[in-house]
Formats: C-alpha cells, sequence, structure tokens
C-alpha cells in the first residue's frame, strides 16, 4: 500500500516541537555558558539579558547555523523548553525584522514600530537534512529588552543539551544514512499561536 504523501508546509507556518503548554526552541552558545545553562536549567548570570537574542523553533535551521555545532561559540546545542504564553506574548508584540512592502504602511512607520518593539521576527528559507534551503520558510524569533529577560528568567522551563543528538544525526547523514537520520529530528508539527504572528505577504 502506497504511504500518502504529507502535505506541503506552509510558506509561513511556525513549526515546532510543543506540547499543550510549552515548546522548544534552540540556541547554540560557547561550552562556557551552554554547559552551566543545562545544566542548572536555567541561563546563568553570565547570560547578557540586556542583548538580543534569537531563539529558533526549527532544529535543523538551527544546525545550518552553527554547522552541526562545529563552529567556534557555537558548540553547544540547547533545547530551551518554554511557555507557550511567553512565546505567543514575544509574537504579539513583534514586529518584521525588515521592511516589507504590502505590510506596512511605509519605511517610515515600520522603523517606528520596530524601535519600540522587544521581540522581532526573521522568516528564513527552512533546510533539509544536507542544510540544503527548502521551498517554505522557518521562524526565527529575536528578543531584547522586557521579552530577552522575561525569556530567560520567567519563560524557560527547562534547558537540555542536545550537542550529542545534533553530532549523531550529523555522523548519519555523512555516512549516506538519511533513513537513520530523519527519525532522530524532533518532532515538529505546526504550532498555531494565540495572537498575531507577523508575516511576509
Amino acid at each position: 500500500m502506497t504511504r500518502p504523501a504529507e502535505p506541503t508546509p506552509q510558506q509561513h507556518e511556525i513549526r515546532a516541537l510543543h506540547t499543550d503548554t510549552t515548546l522548544t526552541v534552540y540556541q547554540a552558545y560557547a561550552p562556557s555558558l551552554g554547559l552551566p545553562a543545562a545544566r542548572d536549567g536555567r541561563f546563568p548570570p553570565a547570560w547578557k539579558r540586556d542583548r538580543m537574542t534569537w531563539i529558533k523553533p526549527s532544529f535543523l535551521w538551527m544546525m545550518y547555523r552553527c554547522g552541526w555545532a562545529l563552529k567556534e561559540g557555537q558548540e553547544t546545542v540547547l533545547a530551551v523548553e518554554i511557555t507557550r504564553e511567553g512565546f505567543d506574548w514575544a509574537l504579539a508584540n513583534a514586529e518584521l525584522s525588515h521592511y516589507e512592502r504590502g505590510v506596512h504602511p511605509d519605511h517610515a512607520s515600520w522603523q517606528r514600530t520596530l524601535r519600540g518593539a522587544p521581540a522581532r521576527v526573521q522568516w528564513d528559507p527552512e533546510r533539509d537534512l544536507h542544510l540544503n534551503r527548502l521551498s517554505y520558510r522557518s521562524l526565527q524569533l529575536g528578543l531584547s529588552g522586557e521579552a530577552a529577560r522575561r525569556y530567560a528568567d520567567e519563560w524557560t522551563v527547562s534547558v537540555r543539551d542536545v550537542t550529542p543528538l545534533a553530532r549523531r544525526i550529523h555522523e548519519l547523514v555523512r555516512e549516506g544514512a538519511d533513513d537513520a537520520a530523519a527519525p532522530l529530528l524532533p518532532e515538529e508539527t505546526p504550532y498555531t499561536a494565540a495572537g498575531r504572528v507577523p508575516r511576509l505577504r
């Protein structure tokens, strides 16, 4: 019996590992910061809460960004489980990271909104197991100011070191064992936010 084809993901659809109350995002850090965060289940004081931080619901986009945890300063990959309430708040208070004709009235109004937004949304091409671009997009969410502080100190439920998983999947991909690598990926399914989500046209 032929297995039915999976539906093609929507162009600007959030896909993530999530439960009824939480959603998992990924970040990569140097071991000096990432390992203490995973050990304690929260970000240490050394984590700069006054700087913008980018969170990614897509595991493979994180692998593209950190080069399978091989890039300098990104050797520790963290799976950060946060509350859906916090994630949705960030989305509802976010602005697109760049001006989009047809979405914003004009460039000046977009700049004004961006300056006051504690979060920003960026839609980048999703990646496959070989980190090639796919035809649909993946969400990145930048947090600054109030959003960054709440992410680190209020929304975070757990922090896990998933570097061994990243390395195992990468090893299988390099061996040409895609069929063995794919089932190890986190199960990311469409996520419906409670409020608005800034999208491109």
